[in-house]
């Protein structure tokens, strides 16, 4: 499965689903990280709460490298 990458800026949620499969359980690994399992406990899909606080601090140098890049 070709991986798929959804955001719903309402709610602030990002969502990566890593391949298909029905979710048996979650585990949050970080505060506002969960990674989705299924029942083979093989890892589904991660999702990001609050995603454009969890990013902000990467946001603006990542920003400027690619501005560099540019030129």
């Amino acid at each position: 499965m070709k991986k798929n990458v959804n955001y719903d800026p309402e709610s602030d949620i990002l969502y990566i689903a890593t391949k298909g499969g029905e979710e048996e359980e979650f585990v949050e690994v970080a505060p506002g990280v969960n990674v989705e399992l299924d029942e083979k406990g093989e890892v589904i899909g991660i999702e990001i709460l609050n995603a454009s606080k969890f990013f902000k601090p990467i946001a603006k140098p990542l920003y400027r490298q690619m501005e560099f890049a540019k030129v």
